[in-house]
């Protein structure tokens, strides 16, 4: 089963796509534990993608898909933004961050902790980010 929302480039859009992932995740019958960090990770790649890819611009969109396949879930973005390969992001180290008093950089350290994959391409003037989690 997949399931597509496309939303404009404003910080309002993220209640949007906080509810259509939370309402698809447990029709799917994820686990409430399991389906509050899935939100939180789609809830920072959106933010990263509305905020620093695409200046808040609500001229410019995502696509944003959810493919419930077995074994896994995949949350796919894509937009025209300014491309970010979170793969290639250094998580600063806690040490790091409370002696330079360092205001983010924990959102993406947190993707990455709670996703099994993650992908990035880009096709056609579109970036795409995937999220992958396995799931039983």
């Amino acid at each position: 089963m997949s399931k597509k929302l496309t939303i404009g480039c404003s910080k309002d859009e993220l209640v949007r796509i906080r509810q259509f992932t939370s309402d698809m995740l447990e029709a799917q019958g994820v686990p409430d534990l399991q389906a509050h960090k899935l939100v939180l990770a789609v809830d920072e790649v959106c933010a990263n993608l509305i905020i620093h890819a695409n200046d808040c611009n609500p001229q410019s969109h995502i696509e944003f898909n959810i493919d419930f396949r077995p074994k896994q879930i995949i949350f796919t973005f894509r937009d025209k933004g300014v491309g970010f390969d979170i793969n290639e992001y250094e998580s600063p180290s806690m040490e790091e961050l409370i002696s330079t008093r360092r205001q983010g950089g924990l959102g993406l350290m947190l993707v990455k902790r709670i996703m099994d994959k993650i992908e990035f391409s880009t096709e056609k003037n579109h970036n795409i980010c995937r999220l992958i989690k396995m799931y039983p």
